[in-house]
């Protein structure tokens, strides 16, 4: 396998639960839990700007109403993506991916940004998002990862900028899953963790890749992962893993 540049630990959208997921503030609340690396969620707006969002409605995480990438950035730009979180965070407002880029870069920080397209905008979205990263990510020591569960984001993806790495999401273990991510030129697939066993590791190692889990919350489970060899964690908790001691 070749070199990999990235921590073993990641935070979820930021900070996991602990500030309103995919805003700046939960990235710096990561960063204070002493998180190097960083997970959130890219997508489209209407006129297309990259910005951070997970669901493909509004409601969840903001003020809006309706399909996110029906709106422009301008509109977007306007809600309120901290209310719904907790009181302190009223008013903090949805973040493009450059600024989190020129954040993460500002402060030495890595990035897997998941590739989160309005459905019927995968290639689109793939094409988009990894032409900005390499952009804004040009010449930096260390890129960032790309993620999906979408194979046509992700080939899209690999065609705009096929110098970023490149990861296969996956909630279920299927026949021709591996194939897929090989076939996308994956240096990595990120399972669901229960996923991993003896046998799904020593297959995506063979295959030269690194085996990466989501959502990882309690200890017994990090201890079972890091046992079978798996090489990354994404969790919510950084209240409560430790990632300069554990590494």
């Amino acid at each position: 396998m070749t070199a990999w540049p990235y921590p073993r630990w990641i935070a979820h959208r930021g900070a996991g639960l602990l500030a309103p997921e995919n805003t700046l503030a939960a990235f710096r609340l990561g960063a204070h839990h002493g998180f190097r690396m960083f997970e959130c969620d890219a997508k489209l707006s209407a006129d297309g700007e990259v910005f951070l969002l997970h669901d493909a409605t509004l409601e969840r995480t903001s003020n809006g109403r309706g399909s996110a990438g029906d709106l422009t950035w301008a509109q977007l730009s306007r809600l309120d993506a901290g209310s719904w979180h907790s009181p302190g965070h009223a008013g903090e407002p949805l973040l493009r991916l450059e600024a989190l880029a020129r954040w993460c870069l500002a402060q030495g920080h890595m990035l897997n940004i998941e590739i989160k397209p309005t459905p019927g905008t995968e290639a689109r979205t793939g094409d988009a998002v990894a032409r900005e990263a390499a952009r804004l990510w040009a010449g930096a020591a260390t890129p960032p990862l790309l993620s999906s569960f979408q194979a046509e984001a992700l080939a899209a993806a690999r065609l705009a900028a096929p110098e970023l790495p490149r990861a296969l999401l996956l909630h279920t273990w299927t026949d021709g899953c591996l194939s897929k991510a090989q076939d996308l030129g994956c240096a990595a697939m990120v399972c669901h963790h229960p996923l991993w066993d003896a046998s799904t590791v020593a297959q995506v190692h063979a295959a030269g890749m690194r085996c990466l889990s989501y959502t990882v919350n309690d200890e017994k489970t990090v201890q079972k992962l890091w046992a079978l060899g798996t090489d990354g964690i994404i969790t919510d908790r950084v209240d409560l893993f430790y990632p300069q001691s554990l590494a």
